[in-house]
């Protein structure tokens, strides 16, 4: 589960105040909002990488409000994906169990097969198309069994074809159930296709919609 208790975050003239929200476990929530509504900010909050002024983070029922992004066993994937660029597709795969002192083989082969990258696995990430960089950073986030996945807008710099296929991963990824998915947007149909979750984020608060996704 994903709990967000009255999170509140400032910087400059931009404000979050006591924002509220909570993603059962195993779901597919997806959060929609306006450019500059802080969408990214309450990702980054979750994930460790931003520490809120207020308020509490909770994953799995455990408060992490004060532990590093190491310790939260998050899986994130940014907008621009920011793979490591001199690296390989095998390489990226593999970094956060190599990290973790793990023999990431088996594991990037596994994450290959699913993501289609088998041809891929060699090439370095500087080349890669923008939805082939979204496949491998994806692999990247989940290559170590991450209990929360938290993607920001992940089919917005990709091609109509590359778009379709990443919505038919996203698609087996929300029937597998295995990892509880927070997917910030700011397209409806996304949320309508995916979602079991849809929030949405407007004017500091968030509200719960209906999901029309099968």
């Amino acid at each position: 589960m994903i709990e967000l208790d009255a999170v509140t975050v400032r910087q400059g003239a931009f404000a979050l105040d006591g924002v509220s929200l909570a993603v059962p476990p195993g779901a597919y929530a997806v959060l929609l909002g306006p450019s500059g509504a802080g969408k990214t900010t309450l990702l980054e909050v979750i994930a460790g990488l931003r520490r809120p002024r207020a308020g509490r983070v909770l994953l799995r029922g455990t408060d992490v409000t004060r532990l590093p992004a190491a310790a939260r066993n998050v899986g994130y994937v940014p907008q621009d994906a920011a793979l490591f660029r001199t690296m390989t597709v095998r390489e990226n795969l593999g970094f956060a169990l190599a990290v973790r002192g793990a023999d990431p083989a088996a594991r990037v082969a596994e994450l290959a097969g699913w993501l289609g990258l088998g041809g891929l696995l060699d090439r370095r990430a500087v080349g890669l198309s923008g939805g082939e960089a979204q496949r491998v950073a994806l692999g990247r986030a989940l290559a170590f069994h991450p209990d929360v996945l938290l993607l920001d807008e992940p089919l917005n710099a990709v091609d109509e074809a590359a778009r379709a296929a990443l919505l038919d991963l996203l698609g087996g990824l929300r029937q597998q159930r295995r990892v509880t998915v927070l997917h910030v947007t700011h397209a409806r149909a996304e949320a309508d296709r995916l979602a079991d979750v849809v929030l949405e984020l407007d004017r500091g608060g968030v509200a719960v919609r209906e999901s029309s996704a099968p």
